[in-house]
C-alpha cells in the first residue's frame, strides 16, 4: 500500500467515523435520550440512530462543502492543500454534536495577500450558502406543535402553553435552546408557519434546525476578523497589513471584553464571612490569570521582550476592571461566557495577528465587493447569546 493510499484511507476513515459520531449525537438531540442506558432512561437504538442522519447528513454537507471551498481555492491559485481532516468526538455519557469541526492543511508558504483572501472567503460563503438552504427545508417543513410531545410526554398536560410551565421548574442545565441571531430570526418570523415554530428550548430536537443553526454558528465563529480564521485573511486582505496590526488587538479586546463582561460584579464580594470572601477573592483570580493567558501574545507583534511582559498585563488589568465598573452600574448587562474558551484558543494558540505576506497588493473591486459582503455575513450569523440555559 502506497502512500496516497494510506492518505486517502485516513481522510475516508475519518469522515466515515465522524459521520457516524454526529449521526449518534444528532439522534440523541433529537430524541432527549442517550444511546448508554442511564438510571431508568431508556437507551436509544438502530432506529433511532438512522433518524439521527437527518442531522448528521445536512450538519457535515454543510461542513464539507465549507472546507472544500477552501481547497478547490487552494488548488485554483497553485496552493498545495490536503484533503479536509474530520474530528470526530462523542461522549458516552453527556450530548455532543459528535465532532470538533475539520480542517484543511496548508503544505505551502502563502506570500499573497490576494490569495490568503480567496482561499479565506470560499468556504465560509460556500458552507453559508447551503446552510440557506437547510435553513429552508426545516422552517418549511416543520411538523405540527404537538411533535414535541412525542419527546416530552410530561409537557402534555400543559397542552401547547407548556413553556409557560416546564422551564422554570427545570435543573439548571436541564435544557438547551437556540438564541436568535438575525438570520434565523428572519426564517422563524417570515418564513415558518408560526403555528409550527417550536419554543427556543425544543428547536434542539429538530434536526434541520439544529444543524442549519449549528452551521451559522460556526460561520460566525469562523468570520469573525482576528488572525488566522477565514475572518481574518478576509478583513487582512480588505485593508492591509499595517492596519490589520493595528485593527486586530482592538477586535480581540473587544471579544474577550464582552464574553467576560459580567462573570465577576462588585456585588459578588458582600459575603457573610472571611472564608466566602477569600474563596471568592481566589477564584477571581484564576479568572484575571485566565485573562492574562488570553492576551499573552498581544503583543508579539512588538518583538521579544526580555523579563516580564507588561502589555498583556495591562490590557488584562484594563479589561477587568472596565468590566468590573460597567457591572457595578449595570448588573443586569452580562456577555456570554461561553466565547471565553474560545478566546482562549484564539489568543493563546491561533494568534491574534495574521502571517505576513511578502506582497501585500491590494484588491480589485471584485473582490473587496465579496470581502465586505462577508463581513455582512458575520453580522447577520453572530448571535450575542447563542445556547441558552434556563
Amino acid at each position: 500500500m502506497n502512500q496516497r493510499t494510506r492518505t486517502y484511507l485516513l481522510h475516508g476513515g475519518l469522515f466515515l467515523l465522524t459521520l457516524i459520531t454526529t449521526t449518534l449525537s444528532g439522534a440523541e438531540w433529537m430524541f432527549g435520550r442517550l444511546f448508554i442506558a442511564i438510571e431508568d432512561m431508556k437507551p436509544l437504538g438502530w432506529a433511532e440512530f438512522v433518524a439521527g442522519l437527518q442531522f448528521s447528513v445536512p450538519f457535515l454537507a454543510i461542513l464539507t462543502v465549507h472546507e472544500f471551498g477552501h481547497y478547490f481555492t487552494a488548488k485554483a491559485n497553485r496552493v498545495r492543500v490536503t484533503l479536509p481532516y474530520y474530528i470526530p468526538l462523542w461522549f458516552l455519557v453527556g450530548q455532543s454534536i459528535g465532532t470538533l469541526g475539520a480542517f484543511i492543511r496548508i503544505k505551502d508558504y502563502i506570500g499573497s495577500r490576494r490569495k490568503y483572501f480567496d482561499i479565506g472567503i470560499a468556504g465560509p460563503l460556500a458552507g453559508f450558502a447551503l446552510a440557506l438552504v437547510v435553513l429552508w427545508y426545516g422552517f418549511t417543513h416543520l411538523p405540527p406543535p404537538e411533535y414535541v410531545f412525542s419527546i416530552h410526554p410530561e409537557y402534555q398536560k400543559y397542552g401547547l402553553d407548556y413553556g409557560k410551565y416546564v422551564y422554570a421548574n427545570l435543573p439548571p442545565g436541564g435544557a438547551v435552546g437556540l438564541g436568535d441571531n438575525l438570520l434565523f430570526w428572519f426564517f422563524k418570523t417570515y418564513v415558518a408557519d408560526p403555528a409550527r415554530v417550536p419554543h427556543p428550548y425544543e428547536m434542539v430536537h429538530y434536526p434541520f434546525l439544529l444543524a442549519g443553526y449549528l452551521a451559522l454558528f460556526f460561520t460566525a465563529l469562523n468570520l469573525i476578523p482576528i488572525g488566522q480564521l477565514d475572518g481574518g485573511h478576509i478583513l487582512y486582505g480588505l485593508i492591509g497589513r499595517t492596519r490589520f496590526n493595528r485593527v486586530a488587538p482592538v477586535l480581540f479586546t473587544g471579544f474577550v471584553f464582552y464574553a467576560g463582561l459580567g462573570v465577576f460584579k462588585p456585588a459578588d464580594f458582600a459575603v457573610p464571612t472571611d472564608d466566602a470572601f477569600f474563596s471568592q477573592l481566589g477564584y477571581f483570580g484564576l479568572y484575571v490569570l485566565f485573562l492574562y493567558l488570553c492576551f499573552s501574545r498581544i503583543d508579539e507583534q512588538d518583538g521579544p521582550r526580555a523579563g516580564f511582559r507588561m502589555t498583556p498585563l495591562l490590557v488584562t488589568l484594563s479589561v477587568v476592571m472596565a468590566q468590573l465598573v460597567i457591572s457595578s452600574f449595570r448588573p443586569d448587562w452580562e456577555g456570554y461566557s461561553g466565547f471565553l474558551a474560545f478566546a482562549f484558543v484564539l489568543g493563546r494558540f491561533l494568534g491574534i495577528y495574521h502571517p505576513e505576506t511578502q506582497l501585500d497588493e491590494p484588491l480589485d473591486g471584485k473582490r473587496q465587493l465579496l470581502g465586505w459582503l462577508a463581513l455582512l455575513v458575520l453580522a447577520l450569523c453572530v448571535s450575542p447569546r447563542p445556547f441558552l440555559i434556563p
